[in-house]
């Protein structure tokens, strides 16, 4: 088969900070190998994006197509991408996307330099499309865990009845696996994925079209951390699987913070703390918590006697002085800190004091984590998160905090007996020495580097097959 060019290369995400940014990390890794990038979102979701480097800037270009707008208008004016709308709108936001494919279609076809390759999420079905009319070949990127990507082609694949809880209940037939939901997990995952939203269908009618158009599945993930799951994955979905590691951002320079700023005392507090002694806490931006949850979180903190630092993101329903319970920063202030809008994650999550991070089991979040080799506590909640999870702690690096069975309800009690085992226990020693193994192999950057050669030749080469 003679050589396929890979001069051009779409990218289209889906308007999710979990998906954008690995497509983003994806479009700089390919931009190193001399591959053009045309980077497709909304004007406030590029807007968002971290800066380009100079020297990849000829390489990438960020293509802004306007969300179309929906009759009676039941998103928020200016909401882009899920953090901007609570999680029952998301099913909008899918709608209002699915308009967007004459702005896609207009670009493709003008473009003087037709893309070669089209790398998508599983939002946009229509995709199959303009694939066909313009003969360019997808590559579905899946940003998910292995272990989460295994499990549900092992559902679908397996003859298991969709119509019934119970199969999101049962894990892979992999020796040891804990994958799967909990009974009050599968009953909104059920709903969330399998019935029919207000965009008019299931996410897993999505993924199923994006899979049959595809001519390769990328996963964000590496055979040296997983490759049960991954060969596992490769057999259900019919398709090539094509690891690309883990696209793990770039360690930061220290930044310089001015006099006043708040994270200039806050780096000072943890320049004062015992190496690996601080857990860091974040929950983000995606995941909405409530009152309850967030007062959960702050018990479990004061009862684990850790010291922490908390970055919060202030909650729609908070005021200027109750997000948190009364009295709780006054209780705890000789050994924790909260930090509530924008943090410097990475420069945190690079501390040496830092030894922890308490959060909710996100694939992103995870991999930045343990590129540093930190011991994780995690508390799911939607999604993918649960599963995440229990891989997590499959693989030696997590503790998962305990929740009832019958309702998934959990009380500070129990975070802060998580919290005192990852940290303060022989158990938690093992995971720490875990986890630093694991830093070994998240933390790569040569590794990862090679993943993306063998990809960039696939997209030059192709599928022999083909």
């Amino acid at each position: 088969m003679a050589e396929k060019k890979a001069d051009h290369v779409v990218l289209l995400p889906w308007s999710a900070f979990g998906h954008l940014m690995p497509h983003f990390q994806l479009s700089l890794a390919l931009a190193k190998a001399g591959v053009h990038v045309s980077f497709i979102s909304t004007p406030k979701n590029l807007n968002r994006l971290p800066g380009i480097p100079p020297s990849l800037s000829p390489f990438i270009t960020l293509v802004p197509i306007p969300l179309p707008k929906l009759p009676g208008d039941p998103l928020p004016e200016g909401a882009e991408a899920t953090v901007d709308i609570p999680f029952d709108k998301i099913p909008f936001l899918k709608l209002s996307l699915d308009l967007a494919e004459p702005s896609v279609r207009k670009f493709v076809a003008d473009h003087p330099n037709p893309p070669d390759w089209m790398i998508v999420d599983f939002n946009a079905t229509w995709i199959c499309d303009i694939s066909r009319e313009f003969r360019i070949p997808i590559v579905f990127f899946r940003v998910l865990s292995p272990g989460f990507l295994a499990f549900f082609a092992h559902v679908l694949g397996s003859g298991l009845p969709l119509s019934e809880i119970g199969s999101l209940m049962s894990p892979p037939i992999i020796s040891g696996s804990t994958v799967a939901f909990r009974r009050y997990e599968a009953a909104k995952i059920h709903a969330d994925l399998f019935e029919k939203n207000d965009s008019g269908m299931s996410d897993r009618e999505r993924v199923t079209k994006i899979i049959s158009g595809s001519r390769a599945i990328a996963v964000r993930s590496c055979y040296e951390f997983d490759v049960d799951y991954l060969k596992l994955y490769s057999i259900f979905c019919g398709k090539r699987v094509i690891p690309l590691g883990f696209l793990p951002p770039e360690k930061p320079q220290k930044s310089e913070f001015e006099a006043d700023s708040p994270w200039k005392s806050t780096f000072e507090w943890l320049d004062h703390q015992s190496p690996q002694s601080v857990v860091f806490v974040g929950f983000g931006s995606e995941c909405k918590l409530t009152k309850d949850q967030i007062h959960k979180i702050a018990r479990g903190l004061e009862l684990s006697e850790l010291p922490f630092l908390w970055s919060l993101r202030k909650p729609d329903w908070a005021g200027d002085s109750d997000a948190l319970p009364a009295g709780f920063q006054d209780r705890t202030a000789e050994r924790g800190i909260v930090r509530m809008g924008w943090a410097p994650q990475m420069e945190i999550l690079g501390h040496p004091a830092i030894g922890g991070c308490f959060f909710h089991g996100g694939w992103g979040s995870a991999i930045e984590a343990l590129q540093f080799g930190h011991r994780l506590v995690l508390l799911p909640f939607i999604v993918d998160q649960p599963l995440n999870a229990r891989l997590l702690v499959e693989k030696g690096v997590a503790v998962e905090v305990e929740r009832k069975e019958e309702d998934g309800s959990f009380s500070g009690e129990d975070i802060a007996k998580a919290l005192k085992e990852a940290m303060a226990s022989e158990e938690g020693e093992k995971i720490r020495r875990r986890a630093t193994e694991m830093s070994a192999i998240f933390g790569d950057t040569k590794l990862h580097q090679r993943y993306i050669e063998e990809f960039v030749e696939f997209l030059k080469n192709g599928d022999s097959n083909q």
